[in-house]
């Protein structure tokens, strides 16, 4: 039996190149090699307000994004987290094996949680995120440095649980490819590029106009002087090149060589171009999926989810003495 994989986003905010970069592209070149798991996690999204009618909008446009990417239906199972309720059930048993000091280290609830009234949706999202994990007997998870720490309290809890009862749970391991990370922000390079940042400069949106996107990059903070260099002491030039290397499938060697003796307009400007004959044919894709067609892709995907969940759920709550 193969391998799982199991990965996900949130329905809110703005799908960017960041998130193509560092996660989706990935996910394409990994299906083949795992029964891989797509999720849209729109319970995690609700841990902070959401409009609900922009809520409802975003979940098709996640699921089209994934489709125009070339995530395959017919070889991955992609589906709604809330159309699994055996995720928020196996979250309440996790739950019960969690440590508040645990959760209140995570660096993300820190942020998050800074000098506002704190929700308990926000304290426990690592314990969805787990649940998420588990239930699927998931080998790997694809993840960015932001999310390493949730899987390490998801291989925790693993641990804990199998200790504490039966060797039942899969202990998973994070998976990251090094160059696509960390794509940081237009506007701050310190700064991963955040579909939440408040500016809409901080990011290329996957569903930005080639004039909005030439926009964004002709203002992107750059480093001082002139030079072209791919180097830790510049880090904004470091990233757009990123961003180029990865798109035009270069290596930022030959970038930085080609760009030698010209500037920052020339570099961006090309950069621009590159970025737009990437996104052009994805957002045709897009606009070709009809919205009756992603439902009936997100059922099936849900109705296979159930069946496999509950399988592992029923598992876990025989073992803690639960009649099922």
């Amino acid at each position: 039996m193969r391998k799982r994989l199991f990965s996900a986003i949130q329905p809110s905010g703005t799908l960017h190149i960041g998130n193509y970069l560092g996660a989706i592209r990935n996910w394409v070149k990994l299906q083949y090699d795992y029964e891989s798991f797509f999720c849209i996690v729109d319970l995690h999204a609700i841990t902070v307000p959401q409009n609900p009618k922009e809520l409802r909008k975003k979940t098709i446009e996640v699921a089209k994004i994934y489709l125009a990417c070339g995530i395959d239906p017919k070889v991955s199972t992609i589906f709604i987290q809330s159309q699994v309720p055996q995720h928020a059930e196996m979250m309440w048993l996790l739950n019960t094996i969690t440590k508040v000091s645990e959760l209140k280290r995570m660096t993300q609830f820190k942020d998050k949680s800074e000098g506002k009234g704190v929700l308990a949706g926000l304290l426990n999202y690592p314990i969805l995120m787990a649940a998420d994990i588990l239930l699927y007997d998931t080998n790997v998870v694809p993840v960015g440095e932001d999310q390493l720490q949730h899987v390490e309290l998801t291989r925790t809890l693993a641990r804990r649980f199998n200790s504490k009862f039966k060797n039942l749970l899969v202990e998973p391991k994070a998976l990251i490819e090094k160059e696509g990370m960390r794509i940081m922000g237009l506007d701050d390079p310190s700064k991963k590029m955040s579909k939440s940042a408040d500016s809409s400069y901080n990011y290329i949106s996957l569903t930005d106009s080639d004039e909005i996107i030439k926009d964004k990059i002709k203002k992107a903070v750059t480093d001082s002087g002139k030079s072209i260099k791919y180097t830790d002491t510049k880090q904004a030039i470091k990233n757009l090149i990123n961003i180029y290397a990865l798109l035009d499938n270069a290596k930022p060697a030959d970038i930085e060589e080609a760009y030698r003796r010209k500037g920052y307009a020339a570099f961006k400007t090309d950069l621009a171009e590159i970025v737009i004959s990437f996104l052009k044919p994805l957002q045709g894709k897009m606009r070709s999926i009809e919205d009756a067609e992603v439902i009936k892709i997100l059922n099936q995907g849900a109705e296979k989810a159930r069946e496999i969940a509950q399988i592992k759920l029923s598992e876990v709550k025989k073992i803690i003495g639960l009649i099922v």
